[in-house]
């Protein structure tokens, strides 16, 4: 029965010091055994000529700590717990009784009394999640990961910026690789082109969830679907998202590999720049697929190729509904578009024209797939001074306005794409 309560290493040291008893072993070897001193190792043996098995079990097993929290500190802590806190997690509970009941007591002993009072499931007893591996698809072009890795690339001698990696999944080698300042939507329309245009459509593309691919809240724009959802629709080609990232495996662990090896390589080459970078990109994916990629499964290739009817500069475009007034104008980005009188304006008064916003800036208003012309009021552009004042009657007034222009922050929609300000500055896309 006492054998049963006895830990591994009590166990150990019974059967050394059993052989050191009936001399099967020296003092010496047995303490380096043990990895005790030679006195030590006399000890034990004297306890087990003494008591047997049982001169080896601690004498504080089975007792309370010293350091044991009183019974009613535990009880009342509890109590509050269950009444207040039953859903809370150990450590914003701890910080609670803090706060509010003036209870000291620390996170992990708070996290052990929940456990065992049934309130909290300790790591080691939590199913973990099990994330079953995925074979390969068997085509070229048949999945192809894509994912955005923020990263000091070029270390201290350059700025930090994203890489955008294009992976195949059934070969694992680098379709597609370029640096941008930001993954924003205008920079996935950009590698995406340059893909698409190099090796043809492949059958879907992998993404995680940024918001670029996927819309959090389904409703708030349209039916759901994301600008470049919506330009890949358009040219027939699927976006899946992934649940977890150990689903885009392949492209997770292509980021690490890049980080190390790219990262490298770049040093050695003395590159310090976005430009740079991508000019040395070309050498290093086809030294990369040569060293890493694998054979498909299926020697088919599964891109298709461009049609006529792709017109990507077109397709790769921001693009929003506004409803043409009765007076042809129509607002986007804080800007007013007054469109000229023509038959096909007025043909479009009160119903849904599309705003088309160009990645180099230029914006396009197009009804049944024609180009509208159309002038711009800029609400943001701040009054000309030397307008002002060559309306006598108007002075005073423009003067109150301008100065109330002057004082505003000028900023553009937030639902509007920002590529450049008037500084240069770069922004995201979402």
């Amino acid at each position: 029965m006492v054998v049963r309560i006895m830990s591994d290493r009590e166990l150990a040291r019974f059967e050394v010091l059993r052989d050191l008893d009936k001399h099967r072993l020296t003092v010496q070897a047995a303490a380096a055994i043990l990895g005790l001193g030679r006195r030590q190792t006399l000890r034990l043996l004297k306890a087990y000529r003494a008591h047997g098995v049982g001169g080896l079990i601690s004498k504080v097993r089975g007792r309370p700590s010293n350091r044991r929290k009183p019974e009613a500190l535990r009880t009342e802590t509890m109590k509050i717990i269950r009444e207040r806190y039953d859903d809370f997690g150990p450590t914003l509970a701890a910080e609670k009784l803090r706060e509010l009941h003036n209870i000291f007591l620390g996170k992990e002993t708070i996290r052990r009394w929940m456990a065992e009072e049934g309130l909290w499931t300790t790591r080691r007893k939590r199913r973990p999640q099990v994330h079953q591996p995925r074979y390969r698809r068997d085509c070229v072009g048949e999945l192809v990961q894509i994912d955005g890795s923020d990263h000091r690339w070029f270390e201290d001698r350059g700025p930090m910026c994203t890489l955008l990696v294009f992976i195949d999944d059934a070969t694992s080698q680098l379709m597609h690789l370029q640096f941008v300042k930001t993954e924003s939507t205008f920079s996935y329309f950009a590698a995406t082109k340059s893909y698409l245009e190099r090796h043809g459509k492949p059958v879907a593309f992998y993404s995680d969830k940024h918001c670029v691919f996927r819309v959090a809240k389904p409703g708030l724009q349209g039916d759901g679907m994301t600008q470049f959802g919506r330009a890949l629709s358009r040219l027939k080609i699927e976006i899946i998202c992934a649940n977890s990232s150990q689903a885009k495996g392949r492209v997770e662990r292509a980021n690490k590999t890049l980080q190390d090896r790219l990262v490298k390589e770049m040093r050695l080459a003395g590159i310090n720049n976005i430009a740079a970078g991508n000019a040395f990109l070309p050498g290093f994916v086809a030294d990369y697929n040569a060293r890493f990629g694998k054979v498909p499964a299926n020697p088919k290739d599964l891109h298709r190729p461009m049609s006529p009817f792709d017109q990507l500069e077109d397709e790769f475009t921001w693009q929003e509904e506004r409803t043409l007034s009765q007076a042809l104008t129509l607002q986007y980005d804080k800007v007013m578009f007054i469109l000229e009188p023509s038959e096909a304006a007025q043909s479009a008064v009160g119903k849904r024209v599309t705003v088309v916003d160009y990645p180099d800036g230029k914006i396009a208003v197009r009804y049944k797939g024609q180009d509208l012309a159309y002038r711009t009021f800029d609400k943001i552009r701040k009054v000309n001074q030397a307008a002002v004042i060559e309306n006598k009657r108007l002075g005073p007034l423009l003067a109150m306005i301008k100065a109330h222009q002057d004082s505003q922050p000028q900023q553009r929609s937030r639902s509007a794409p920002k590529r450049r300000d008037q500084t240069g500055h770069m922004f995201s896309v979402g």
